[in-house]
């Protein structure tokens, strides 16, 4: 997880949209409402007692079929993807989404109308940073029983490549990539939604896309018609006559671009994933996606995400030379080895402090804790982040050798994880209230191997030496 120097956006003002949504056919109004910060994507169904709020998130994910259906307390929103998927790819991190009915408008079956929306009331900065979840290791996930499979691998920038096959002449194989989310707009955004012929008759049969005309979705024709189903389908969409282009698409629709279907898959890969609930930084490669794979995904991202974000190991390279080598922190400290337990200080500001150190077989408390399986105490941890606290208190005076810190309190002591020798600690002490008269309260953090290994609250305090 990072902080970036991005600001959190939300939308300027209101912006209304009408049409009727694609499974349901019902009419529906969908108003996009400003959102304060660190609120995120939330839906809000107006036309149910209570307003209910639905967030967007991958846990409330109940059914996948045609879409990504949502469901909290009963509240259901369905086919959100291509609403999401225009609120990431035009930046906005805050906002609500008010429905009178279950479903957004499909409007023409992509997310250039929702985008178009966005654009005419504009953005505002907010005040808090941005955060995203800054992809270090290869996350993947598969289905078996399909192939579909999306791995996410460390880049500088979020981008996502689509691959997808669908096995049939009409249509084959198809790739599409979104190397900049500034692209979306103009290369994913206008995508709109498909189906074969063979899942339109059966979609029909069960009532679904009763909202579907040939205006919102693109229909692949992957087999014969017989006059009977194309009467069927006339009657469906209230068309006099329905005809098959020689590009093997059912009536008038023209294709934006030809791999329209793979960049659909893109565009839903993208609102899928923002239920992961953070914006990740990070290659995103899916091979066949669908929305059970999408969400699946997106549900083990946001597991990742929140363990992380509890933790919040902080980002340090450890290759980059210190702030403070060991000798610079023995003109500050008083303490020397064996009992000098900090190595180096990464950083350093009024409001906190990151130091480090390595934990080697040649300790000497190792010689007596435990032999034969050697674990740093605990309380040499609380002393080694005191320590390091003890350099933050003593930045704020002029002359650090004239002073001595004193431990006053510790509370909320908790040990997560054992600290064994060749681990690397990472401190991070951070103020709980501004200094006073010397007085130093922090909240202590120790980390290794990516994970809070012990944490507490630290009071101290610094005194000048008697004589000085």
């Amino acid at each position: 997880m990072i902080t970036t120097n991005n600001k959190q956006r939300t939308i300027a003002k209101e912006v209304i949209l009408k049409g009727v949504g694609l499974h349901t056919g019902e009419n529906v109004t969908m108003k996009f409402v400003p959102a304060p910060e660190n609120h995120g994507y939330k839906f809000k169904r107006v036309d149910l007692e209570g307003e209910p709020i639905i967030e967007a998130d991958a846990n409330y994910v109940v059914n996948t079929q045609r879409g990504t259906n949502l469901e909290k307390h009963g509240v259901k929103i369905q086919t959100s993807e291509h609403v999401l998927a225009a609120l990431v790819g035009m930046e906005i991190d805050n906002i609500l989404i008010e429905l009178d009915a279950p479903e957004p408008p499909i409007m023409d079956g992509s997310s250039k109308y929702f985008v178009e929306a966005l654009e005419i009331v504009g953005a505002v900065d907010q005040e808090a940073d941005r955060q995203e979840y800054v992809v270090k290791d290869v996350i993947s996930y598969k289905d078996d029983s399909t192939g579909s499979e999306i791995t996410v691998i460390p880049s500088d920038t979020y981008q996502v490549t689509t691959m997808v096959d669908f096995g049939t002449k009409v249509l084959g194989t198809q790739n599409a990539t979104l190397e900049r989310l500034s692209d979306f707009k103009t290369e994913i955004a206008d995508a709109r939604t498909f189906s074969f012929l063979h899942e339109l008759e059966a979609l029909l049969e069960h009532g679904l896309i009763k909202g579907g005309d040939l205006n919102n979705a693109i229909v692949y024709v992957d087999k014969e018609i017989s006059a009977e189903t194309m009467k069927k389908l006339e009657k469906a969409f209230d068309k006099e006559k329905l005809s098959v282009k020689p590009n093997g698409i059912l009536d008038n629709l023209t294709l934006h671009q030809p791999n329209e279907a793979a960049r659909h898959k893109l565009l839903d890969v993208v609102g899928d994933l923002a239920l992961a609930g953070t914006r990740i930084r990070g290659k995103v490669i899916a091979n066949k996606p669908g929305h059970f794979v999408n969400t699946q995904f997106a549900k083990k991202l946001s597991k990742i995400i929140k363990t992380e974000k509890r933790n919040n190991v902080p980002l340090v390279d450890l290759h980059q030379p210190p702030l403070m080598d060991v000798t610079q922190i023995m003109d500050m400290l008083p303490h020397r080895p064996p009992f000098l337990l900090v190595d180096k200080i990464l950083e350093l500001s009024e409001t906190h402090v990151i130091g480090m150190k390595n934990v080697t077989m040649n300790e000497p408390f190792f010689v007596g804790h435990f032999p034969g399986a050697p674990v740093m105490p605990g309380v040499l941890q609380l002393e080694a982040m005191a320590q390091t606290g003890g350099i933050l208190v003593l930045s704020t005076v002029p002359d650090p050798e004239n002073y001595l810190t004193y431990l006053l309190k510790i509370d909320n002591v908790r040990y997560k994880q054992q600290v064994v020798p060749g681990d690397t600690l990472i401190f991070k002490l951070d103020l709980m209230s501004p200094i006073r008269r010397g007085i130093c309260q922090m909240h202590a953090k120790a980390y290794a191997n990516g994970k809070l290994v012990s944490e507490a609250e630290i009071m101290a305090q610094i005194a000048k030496v008697k004589g000085d």
